[in-house]
């Protein structure tokens, strides 16, 4: 079973858990931690390379180090496992940010269990990234989403029981309609005599096409999705649930576990229905287009600094999602640029909020001013986050969203365009907050003279957001890189049969 590389993207996280409990003080908890997080940021590395190499040998399979191992035969649930460019994109980010957020939490109280809770989480994660059976890929999505309540309950600031528990219940609706999508798309997927869970057979078989149940399971499950997505009008959880947890938490809740609702909607509701996807879309654009604006509008008004941020995510992922209801290369190709420049982006903006709210014990953008003197590394990688963020040349916005409104502006009628136009308009909204959080909060006079006694940041800080910083500039600076990972993705047979173009 070991043989397959994937699966040590939840056997690693395993045995830090082991690790972690038998650690019996911090600094034991913090060398298990960060020896893990570089153990899987090395093999997602190892893996981008192997996956890039067989692709150029010429290796066309739409799924690359496929295994399976039977789980329970009755329904023929299987652990069944494979990447290809998308996944392999994904588990790389996921890595990054367990490794960055390792260091952003050097400090936490009660780490065990914070650590324990944590990598769970990230478990739940790496095995819904690689898994290509419906039934695991949702039993990985739930192991995922378990433990926020204890880690925004237990750990986190503010309201955090009503934020915790909103996110919660909202999360877990969420999951109700997707389990519903995913057990009819079993029942109507028959290959080879037997029902199966598995993508690629039922992508293969066209078992759901020119069914009438894929316009319902459609909805079901892009619905499903599109909560951890932050959709329009179901995103309320995702700014209290931002604000309250602690600094490492929101790094991978916006970073990585927000992601998996774009590919959800990507991988399942979009691959293996697209005949739905084709007349159904335009009520989603309707929807994921509110998000992008409302998102942005929204942030332009907060004053403190999660909740610009948690905003601003809802709008960053709300164009996630309306980028993958184009339904073309060009747009797709974008929508994955944005979910690894948003998840790097956003997680480090959360990483430098959390390491401000340290030293400032404040979030309020009003109670705040002239950092730039006093802590100015923290400072100027703000800036450079803020830049990323409104989509400035060089940095991972830029190519990200460009690619996203080339993709869409190919739809020449005039309900596409005309929400397309509206979504570029985002990008004005998003420069006048973040413009004005960087006027307020480092430039002008200090606003709070005990500020002037506080430090900069510490090196297990300066290496958490570099690492960051370093991968915002390469998505920036050689984005073909990522786009020759991804792009056979969208070449392969199984897009090309279901008319993608």
């Amino acid at each position: 079973m070991l043989g397959n590389i994937l699966i040590y993207f939840v056997v690693v996280p395993i045995l830090m858990m082991l690790g972690i409990y038998l650690s019996r003080n911090r600094a034991q908890i913090r060398a298990v931690a960060v020896t893990g997080s570089l153990v899987l940021l090395g093999i997602s590395t190892w893996l981008v390379c192997e996956y890039l190499r067989l692709r150029a040998a010429g290796f066309d399979a739409p799924m690359l180090f496929t295994d399976t191992w039977c789980w329970f035969a009755p329904l023929n649930i299987n652990l069944a496992v494979g990447v290809d460019g998308v996944s392999v994109a994904m588990l790389m980010l996921s890595s990054i940010i367990v490794f960055a957020g390792s260091f952003a939490s050097w400090e936490i109280p009660q780490p065990k269990a914070f650590f324990l809770w944590l990598i769970l989480l990230s478990t739940g994660v790496f095995g819904f990234f690689i898994s290509i059976d419906l039934f695991t890929m949702f039993m990985f999505y739930e192991v995922a989403l378990i433990p926020m309540y204890l880690l925004i309950g237990v750990w986190g600031s503010g309201n955090k029981n009503y934020s915790a528990m909103k996110l919660t219940l909202m999360l877990m609706g969420g999951s109700a309609f997707l389990m519903l999508g995913l057990i009819g798309i079993y029942y109507n997927s028959v290959v080879d005599g037997e029902h199966t869970w598995n993508i690629v057979k039922i992508a293969q078989s066209h078992c759901l096409d020119n069914t009438g149940w894929q316009y319902l399971f459609f909805p079901l499950t892009f619905v499903g999705f599109g909560v951890l997505g932050a959709m329009f009008p179901f995103h309320t959880w995702s700014p209290d649930g931002h604000a309250c947890a602690p600094t490492a938490v929101s790094m991978l809740h916006a970073g990585v576990l927000m992601k998996l609702g774009g590919y959800g909607c990507f991988r399942v509701a979009i691959y293996l229905m697209p005949q739905a996807a084709n007349e159904l879309a335009w009520i989603f654009l309707i929807l994921t287009g509110i998000s992008v604006v409302y998102g942005a509008f929204s942030a332009c008004v907060q004053t403190d600094l999660k909740y610009i941020n948690a905003y601003s995510s809802v709008s960053h992922c709300g164009l996630v999602l309306f980028a993958i209801l184009m339904l073309n290369t060009t747009a797709m190709t974008g929508a994955i640029m944005q979910m690894l420049s948003h998840g790097l982006m956003t997680a480090l903006f959360f990483a430098l909020i959390g390491m401000i709210y340290g030293r400032t014990h404040t979030r309020d953008i009003r109670l705040m001013g002239g950092l730039m003197k006093i802590m100015p590394f923290l400072a100027v990688c703000y800036v450079i986050a803020g830049l990323a963020s409104l989509g400035l040349p060089g940095l991972s916005g830029f190519v990200s969203e460009m690619t996203i409104f080339v993709g869409s502006f190919e739809h020449t009628d005039f309900f596409h365009r005309a929400f397309t136009i509206a979504a570029c308009s985002s990008i004005v909204i998003t420069a006048v907050y973040i413009l004005r959080v960087v006027g307020k909060l480092l430039f002008g006079p200090v606003y709070d003279e005990h500020h002037l006694s506080l430090t900069d940041a510490t090196w297990w800080e300066r290496l958490s957001t570099v690492t960051l910083i370093i991968c915002v500039a390469a998505i920036g600076c050689f984005p073909n890189f990522f786009v020759d990972l991804i792009k056979f993705t969208f070449s392969s047979r199984i897009f090309a049969a279901i008319g993608l173009n």
